[in-house]
């Protein structure tokens, strides 16, 4: 009888005590995070292309990851990120790109040869770490924002593809390139809209890859619009 006169007591109270203590949905959230989600897309450009080195159509990049927002100070509008995120770049060029026997040469293509297609796709796994500056608030998610960092990049796959009128190529993981790539960035904007620029600090290629006894110490810079989502 008493355990049973215990059960009921027990149960009853804590039926009371969250009838008093409601969950308050509207609270504001003093620990709030930003901008864990982001999204970019981007024009590639090359630098330091050898003479006779041109684009040509567009060069479009696309990358998309997650980055964990640590505020760094109470009202947390400073903070640092870091991530990790997969980034493509591509980019149409007239480098012919030439393997025989698992060595590859490198020239500008043939004025006197039409091609339809000369492309480099370049697959990475990405890790930014950056320093965040943002006047948001705990109420409102729409602020402006100032975000610059590094980001270290692995090249996991790359693919070439060259179709002219002297027939049709393909070379994948070449060897040549840099497996490792770094590099500086900078997002800033208001809400929704932020541009974003990046530039490359060491070449695309190593310095095994010449055009006529000249290495090819190609950079990119790639700039755009950055997406964020929380």
């Amino acid at each position: 009888m008493r355990v049973s006169l215990f059960i009921i007591t027990f149960f009853t109270t804590i039926a009371i005590f969250a009838q008093q203590k409601q969950i308050d949905f509207d609270a504001v959230d003093s620990l709030y995070r930003e901008d864990q989600f982001y999204l970019n897309i981007t024009y590639n450009a090359l630098q330091k292309r050898p003479d006779g080195i041109a684009q040509n159509k567009l060069s479009p990049g696309f990358a998309i990851g997650f980055l964990r927002d640590m505020p760094i100070n109470k009202k947390r509008t400073f903070a640092f990120a870091a991530g990790l995120g997969y980034s493509l770049g591509i980019y149409n060029h007239n480098l012919e790109i030439r393997s025989s026997n698992g060595n590859n040469t490198y020239q500008v293509f043939d004025p006197e040869v039409s091609f339809s297609k000369n492309k480099l796709s370049l697959h990475y796994i990405d890790l930014p770490l950056e320093f965040r500056w943002r006047n948001s608030t705990p109420e409102s998610h729409v602020f402006w924002r100032v975000y610059t960092g590094v980001k270290l990049s692995y090249l996991f796959y790359d693919e070439y593809k060259s179709a002219s009128s002297t027939g049709d190529f393909k070379l994948s993981n070449n060897k040549d390139f840099n497996q490792l790539h770094y590099g500086i960035y900078m997002a800033f904007g208001w809400n929704t809209w932020n541009f974003y620029v990046y530039y490359g600090l060491n070449p695309l290629l190593q310095s095994a890859a010449k055009i006529e006894n000249e290495s090819i110490n190609m950079t990119t810079t790639n700039f755009g619009l950055m997406f964020y989502i929380l």
